[in-house]
C-alpha cells in the first residue's frame, strides 16, 4: 500500500515530469525568438514573463502591468509560506524532542499538556471545551490531550455533537457555535480603493510631462496676458489630463471589483456536513466547529479536525507541510488533518475541531495577499504590439518636435495673420518659451495618442466582461488565460457520465440467477439468498448514505449518482440501510478504483463469517467470477456457457446505453484475515474465484439539447471526442445518441477504440491515429493523459473535462482544463482552468463562444484604435513638415484619446459573441493579430480621413468660402471643421469596427445597450466641446451647414466600409511578406513547419 502512495494521482500530477513539463517540448509551445510570442502562459517559466516585461515600452507600468503575475511579489509570497510551514515544523518537532526526552514513545503525545494549553482557556456557552485548547491540541498534533477529554467520541460529546450524526444543526445551535469557536472565514486583504487607481493613472510618464508642461504654459500665460485670459491654454491642458486621469481611473476601478467578485466565487467551495443524522451540502464558509463531515478521495480537508473513521484513508499535506508526501490516518495513531489538505486515496469521516483563523490554514491565507494576476498569451502579443506602435509613434513624435522648433526658431513658423512667430533678436524671451512649450506639448500629445497603453488592458476589460457573463452561463474562469485559449480550441476530449448525459441514473434492468428479472425490484424473481448478500454488500460497500425521516417522508439517499441508483433500487428490493449496517463490521475496505474499475469491502458478521463483497464494471468483475447462484438459491460453478450468457447480457444492456454494473461476493476463512492493525491495512482483499450475485443495467439518458451543441462544435470546425470510463458498446450507443459518431458504419477501430489498445500502442503508432478517434471506452485517467498529449503533439489546442482526482494530470496537460462543478473532486477542480458549474456539454459550448468572442473584441478594438492611430499621426506630421502647424492640438489630441483607449475599449471590447463566431474554423494562437481584412480595413478608412482632413488643411479656406472672414476666425473654423469631423469619423468608424468582414455593421447593435451609451456620450461631449468649451480647445462653434459638412465626412466611411469589404484579400498575411525570410530559417532549423499556423486558420480570413 505504501508503493501505491508514492504514486498517488494527486501527487504524480504536481511532480510528474509527464504531467507539467512535457508541455513545454511541444512544438506549438516553442520560443521563436520574439519575447512577446508566448503562446501558452500556463506553466511558463519566470525568466520567459521577465523577459517580455523588460522588452515592453511602458508608459504607466503600475497600470499595465496590473492584471500580470507580480514576479517579485509573488517571490515574497512562495518565501513567506515557507516560513510558516517551517515555523509549524519547527513546533511539532520540538514537542517530538521533548517527548523522545521524557522517554516517551508515542509519535505527539506530551506528559503534560497543560504546560502548552492556555493557562486559563474561554470557555464559552455550555461547550466543555475552548476553542484556545482545541487549536492548541491541532497545532501540536497532542494524542495525550485528545486521550484526556476521553478520546473521540469524549470530544464530541464535550462539543455538544455525535460521530454519527453530527452536531444538531438548527439555528440556535449555530449562533452559540459561531460565538465559541467562530466561523470557518480568515480575515483577507481589502481591495483597493478608487483613490489608488486614480494614483495609478496619474503615474502615465506623458500626463506628467503634460503636467509639468502645463504649469510652465499657465505660469507664462498669467505672466504675459494677466489671470483673465493667460491661463486658458495651460489650464485647457490641466483640465484635459484631469479628465483622461478620472475615466481611466474609473475604468479600472469597476474592472477591480468585477475580478474582486468572481474570485470569492473560487473560494466558495460546496461541502457535504452531517447534520442531525441528514446530509446536507453548505458553503465551506457555514462549517462549524462539532460538524461530521464525509471525505473521499479528492475532497479537501475544510477545517483542522479529527478522524471519526478511515478506510484505506490518506491524506496529501503538501499544501501544508511543502513536501509531496502522503500520510495515512487512522482513529488511533494519526488521527489529526489539518485544513487545506487533500484526500489521496480511501474514504471516511471527519469531526471538525477548529475552523477560520484557528486553523495553520487560515493563519496561512490571513498572512500573504493573493496575487490574482496572471498574463494571457493575447495580452502578451498585444504589449508587443503596443511596443512596436509605440516606437514608431515615438519616432514621429521625435521627428515633429525636431521640425517645428527647427521651423519656429528659424523663422518659418507664422500665426493665422503670416507674421512670423519668432524673429532672432526681436522676440521676447517670454513668448519664445510659451511657443517652445505649445510644440512641445504637441510632440509629447502625438506620443500619448501613439503609444495604445490602452491595447493590452482591453484584453483585461474583455476577459472581465467575459468572465462576469460566462458565470450566468455556468462556467466559473479560474484561470484568465483559458479564457481567450478556448476560442483557439480545435479538439473538445469530453465525459460521457454527466456530461453529455443527465446524471440522472435509475435501475432498469437486472440478470440474477440466469435469467432476467422483470420488474428489476420484483424480490419474488430473486433466489432468497441473493436478496440478502445484495442488501448487504450494497449497505456496506457504498461511500452513500439514506436518511430515514423521523417524521416519515420520502427518503434522503445521498452519493455519486450510481451510488445513489444502486442505493434506490436496494431500497426498493426492501433494504433496511440503517439495519443492514448494523448486522455487520467492515474490517478492511478497497475504496473504488478508476484503474481497477472496482470497489469492496470485507465485512465481519455477527456470526464472525467474514464476506468479501465487490462492485464494479461488468465485465471486469465477471472474468473474476468462479461461480453463481441459480434459481433454486445453490452455488454452481460458472461453465463456459453461462460465461457467455452473461457477457451477451452485458453486450445486449451496453447496445442499450446502460452502464453496466456487476454485484458479486465470497466467503473468507477467519484464519486468512489479518489480525493486527498493521497487516490489515496492507491487506489485500480477495479478489479471484468470487460468486456472481447480480448484473445491473443502469440508465443515465442523454443531456436535451446535447446532439445540437455537438453539431455547432462540428460546424465550428471543432471536433468532440468521448472518453469514458464505461463499455465500449455504452460509449457508443450513447456517442451515436449525440451525434458524435455519425452512424455504425464509422463505429469502427481506429474512431472506435478501448483505452488498453490505445495505451499499448507505441508512441509513433499514437501520433497516427489519434486523429481518427472519436470515442475511447473503458479508459483511464492514465489513457486520457496520452491522448491529450498525442493530439498537443499533432498540434491541437485541446480542451478536456475531467471530475475525478485522478483525472487532475491530463486536466493540467491540456490546454484548457475543464472540472465539473457537481461531479467534479477539489483535486480536479484546482488543477482546473474553467469549472463547469452544471456539468453541461452545452455550458462548454458557450465557454468556445466567449472565448471566441474574446479574440475577436480584441481584433476589433485593435482595428479601430490603429486606424486613429495611423490617421491623427500623418495628418499632424505632413502638416507639421509643410506649414509648422498642426490642426489637431493637445487638448483635442487628449480627448481622441480618450474616445480611442478608454471610451473605445470600452465600446468594443465588451461586445456579446454572435452565431457567426461559430461558424468560422478556431484561430490559430500563432496567427497574426492583424489579419489582411483588418489591414485592408483600417488602410482604407485612415486614407481617406488623411485625404480628406489635410485637403481641408491645406484648402480648407477656399473650399469653406471663408476668404470674407478675418485670418485668425477662419483658421479656428477650419481647424475646428478638421477636429470635429475627424472625431466624427471615429465615432462612425466605431460602427464599422464591430463587423470587421461582414457588410451589415448594425446588426445587434440595439441589443449592446453599453456600446449605445457610449457613442452616445461620446457624441453629446464632443457637441459640448465645439458649443461651450472653446476657450479651452481652441475651437469655434460651426454654422449648421459646417455641421452637415462634418457629419457628411464622416457618414461617408460607411458606405465606403460597405465597398471595401467587397475587395479580395489575399490568404497569406501582409506580414508574412515582411516575416517570411525568418520563417524559412525557422522551418530549416527544426526541420518542420509550425503545424498549429498551418492547420489552423485565422477566423477572420
Amino acid at each position: 500500500m505504501g508503493e501505491d502512495y508514492k504514486t498517488s494521482p494527486y501527487r504524480r500530477h504536481r511532480s510528474d515530469p509527464e504531467a507539467r513539463g512535457s508541455s513545454r517540448d511541444y512544438e506549438d509551445d516553442e520560443d521563436d525568438g520574439s519575447p512577446f510570442s508566448i503562446a501558452r502562459t500556463k506553466s511558463a517559466p519566470l525568466d520567459q514573463l521577465r523577459r517580455w516585461r523588460q522588452a515592453a515600452l511602458v508608459l504607466n507600468a503600475s497600470r499595465r502591468f496590473r492584471y500580470t503575475l507580480d514576479l517579485k511579489k509573488e517571490e515574497e509570497r512562495k518565501e513567506l509560506i515557507a516560513k510558516i510551514r517551517m515555523h509549524a515544523q519547527v513546533i511539532r518537532a520540538a514537542v517530538l524532542f521533548q517527548e523522545a526526552g521524557n522517554g516517551l514513545n508515542a509519535p505527539v503525545s506530551a506528559k503534560s499538556p497543560s504546560a502548552k494549553l492556555p493557562s486559563s482557556p474561554t470557555r464559552i456557552g455550555e461547550f466543555g471545551i475552548s476553542a484556545e485548547e482545541l487549536a492548541a491540541m491541532s497545532r501540536e498534533h497532542d494524542l495525550s490531550f485528545l486521550q484526556q477529554n476521553g478520546g473521540i467520541n469524549g470530544l464530541a460529546k464535550k462539543l455538544k455533537s455525535d460521530t454519527e450524526t453530527g452536531a444538531p444543526g438548527d439555528e440556535t445551535d449555530q449562533i452559540n457555535r459561531k460565538q465559541a469557536f467562530g466561523t470557518n472565514t480568515y480575515p483577507r486583504k481589502k481591495g483597493r480603493n478608487f483613490w489608488t487607481f486614480v494614483w495609478e493613472a496619474c503615474r502615465d510618464t506623458t500626463l506628467i510631462i503634460l503636467m509639468v508642461a502645463a504649469a510652465a504654459s499657465l505660469a507664462l500665460g498669467i505672466k504675459t496676458e494677466g489671470i483673465k485670459e493667460g491661463w486658458y491654454d495651460g489650464g485647457s491642458i490641466a483640465i484635459a489630463v484631469l479628465i483622461v486621469i478620472i475615466f481611466t481611473a474609473v475604468s479600472d476601478y469597476k474592472q477591480s471589483l468585477q475580478f474582486q467578485n468572481l474570485n470569492e466565487e473560487k473560494h466558495n467551495i460546496q461541502m457535504e456536513v452531517v447534520r442531525g443524522g441528514r446530509r446536507i451540502k453548505v458553503s465551506i464558509f457555514e462549517l462549524l466547529v462539532g460538524d461530521v463531515v464525509p471525505l473521499k478521495i479528492g475532497d479537501q480537508v475544510p477545517a483542522d479536525g479529527l478522524v471519526i473513521f478511515g478506510h484505506s484513508l490518506a491524506i496529501d499535506e503538501s499544501s501544508m507541510t511543502g513536501e509531496s508526501k502522503i500520510v495515512n490516518k487512522d482513529p488511533t495513531k494519526s488521527p489529526f488533518l489539518m485544513s487545506g489538505c487533500k484526500v489521496a486515496d480511501g474514504y471516511g469521516s471527519m469531526l471538525i475541531t477548529s475552523v477560520g483563523i484557528n486553523t495553520e490554514w487560515g493563519l496561512l491565507m490571513a498572512s500573504i495577499s493573493e496575487d490574482n494576476g496572471e498574463e494571457t498569451p493575447l495580452q502578451v502579443r498585444l504589449n508587443g504590439v503596443a511596443t512596436f506602435i509605440g516606437i514608431a509613434g515615438l519616432a514621429v513624435a521625435v521627428a515633429v518636435l525636431i521640425i517645428l522648433v527647427v521651423r519656429f526658431f528659424t523663422g518659418h513658423t507664422v500665426d493665422p495673420q503670416g507674421r512670423r512667430q519668432f524673429q532672432a533678436g526681436k522676440t521676447k524671451i517670454g513668448p519664445a518659451i510659451d511657443g517652445f512649450i505649445k510644440i512641445f506639448t504637441v510632440a509629447v500629445t502625438i506620443v500619448v495618442v501613439a503609444v495604445p497603453e490602452g491595447l493590452p488592458l482591453a484584453v483585461t476589460l474583455t476577459l472581465a466582461y467575459s468572465m462576469r457573463k460566462m458565470m450566468a452561463d455556468k462556467a466559473l474562469v479560474r484561470r484568465l488565460s483559458a479564457c481567450e485559449t478556448m476560442g483557439s480550441a480545435t479538439t473538445i476530449c469530453s465525459d460521457k457520465t454527466g456530461t453529455l448525459t443527465l446524471n440522472q441514473m435509475t435501475v432498469v434492468e437486472v440478470y440474477a440467477g440466469v435469467k432476467k428479472i422483470d420488474p428489476p425490484d420484483n424480490t419474488s424473481l430473486f433466489p432468497p439468498r441473493v436478496i440478502s448478500l445484495l442488501r448487504e454488500g450494497i449497505s456496506q460497500n457504498t461511500t452513500g448514505s439514506v436518511f430515514v425521516p423521523e417524521g416519515g417522508g420520502a427518503l434522503e439517499i445521498s452519493g455519486s449518482p450510481t451510488e445513489k441508483a444502486i442505493l434506490q433500487w436496494a431500497v426498493n428490493l426492501g433494504m433496511d440501510f440503517g439495519a443492514a449496517r448494523s448486522d455487520s463490521v467492515i474490517i478492511h475496505a478497497f475504496p473504488f478504483n478508476s484503474e481497477k474499475k472496482r470497489g469492496g469491502v470485507a465485512l465481519k458478521l455477527s456470526n464472525s463469517e467474514i464476506h468479501v463483497h465487490w462492485k464494479g464494471a461488468a465485465e471486469i468483475v465477471l472474468a473474476s467470477c468462479a461461480s453463481y447462484v441459480d434459481v433454486d438459491d445453490n452455488v454452481v460453478l460458472m461453465d463456459e456457457e453461462k460465461v457467455s450468457y452473461f457477457k451477451k447480457a452485458i453486450e445486449d444492456m451496453a447496445v442499450g446505453s446502460l452502464r453496466c454494473v456487476a454485484i458479486a461476493y465470497k466467503t473468507c476463512e477467519m484464519e486468512k484475515v489479518p489480525t493486527s492493525d498493521e497487516e490489515l491495512d496492507n491487506w489485500q482483499l480477495p479478489e479471484e474465484d468470487l460468486i456472481l450475485l447480480a448484473i445491473v443495467g443502469i440508465k443515465d439518458p442523454c443531456r436535451p439539447g446535447v446532439r445540437d451543441a455537438v453539431q455547432l462544435c462540428v460546424d465550428a470546425g471543432i471536433k468532440v471526442r468521448m472518453v469514458t470510463g464505461d463499455n465500449v458498446q455504452t460509449a457508443k450507443a450513447i456517442a451515436l445518441e449525440c451525434g458524435i459518431l455519425g452512424s455504425d458504419v464509422n463505429a469502427t477501430a481506429p474512431t472506435l477504440i478501448e483505452g488498453k489498445a490505445f495505451r499499448e500502442m507505441t508512441e509513433s503508432h499514437r501520433l497516427e491515429v489519434v486523429d481518427k478517434i472519436s470515442v475511447m471506452g473503458r479508459s483511464s485517467p492514465n489513457d486520457k493523459l496520452l491522448l491529450v498529449q498525442a493530439l498537443r503533439r499533432k498540434g491541437h489546442v485541446v480542451a478536456v473535462t475531467g471530475d475525478g482526482t485522478n483525472d487532475a494530470p491530463a486536466l493540467n496537460e491540456a490546454d484548457i482544463g475543464l472540472a465539473m462543478g457537481i461531479q467534479g473532486t477539489e483535486v480536479a477542480k484546482e488543477s482546473s482552468d474553467i469549472i463547469i458549474l452544471d456539468d453541461n456539454f452545452s455550458s462548454v459550448v458557450k465557454v468556445v463562444r466567449w472565448g471566441r468572442s474574446v479574440y475577436a473584441n480584441i481584433q476589433k478594438f485593435i482595428q479601430f484604435q490603429l486606424t486613429v492611430n495611423v490617421a491623427a499621426l500623418i495628418i499632424n506630421v505632413v502638416a507639421a513638415v509643410s506649414s509648422g502647424n498642426v490642426p489637431l492640438n493637445a487638448v483635442q489630441l487628449l480627448w481622441v484619446n480618450l474616445i480611442m483607449d478608454t471610451l473605445g475599449a470600452l465600446a468594443l471590447a465588451t461586445e456579446p459573441p454572435t452565431d457567426h463566431l461559430m461558424r468560422r474554423p478556431p484561430v490559430g494562437r500563432r496567427e497574426p493579430l492583424i489579419t489582411n481584412i483588418m489591414w485592408r480595413n483600417l488602410m482604407i478608412q485612415a486614407l481617406y480621413q488623411v485625404i480628406v482632413l489635410l485637403i481641408l488643411n491645406f484648402r480648407g479656406k477656399s473650399i469653406l468660402n471663408l476668404g470674407h472672414d478675418t485670418k485668425d476666425h477662419a483658421f479656428k473654423v477650419k481647424n475646428t471643421l478638421i477636429f470635429n469631423a475627424f472625431v466624427f469619423c471615429q465615432v462612425f468608424n466605431e460602427f464599422n469596427a464591430r463587423k470587421p468582414d461582414e457588410i451589415n455593421v448594425w446588426r445587434g447593435v440595439t441589443k449592446n445597450l453599453l456600446f449605445m451609451g457610449i457613442v452616445g456620450i461620446e457624441v453629446v461631449l464632443q457637441v459640448m466641446i465645439i458649443f461651450f468649451l472653446g476657450k479651452f480647445t481652441s475651437t469655434v462653434r460651426l454654422s449648421w451647414k459646417l455641421w452637415i459638412v462634418s457629419l457628411a465626412i464622416a457618414f461617408i466611411s460607411w458606405p465606403l466600409a460597405m465597398v471595401g469589404k467587397l475587395i479580395p484579400v489575399p490568404e497569406r498575411n501582409f506580414s508574412d511578406y515582411f516575416m517570411g525570410k525568418s520563417h524559412r530559417k525557422k522551418k530549416d532549423r527544426s526541420g518542420k513547419a509550425d503545424t498549429s499556423s498551418s492547420k489552423e486558420v485565422s477566423a477572420e480570413v
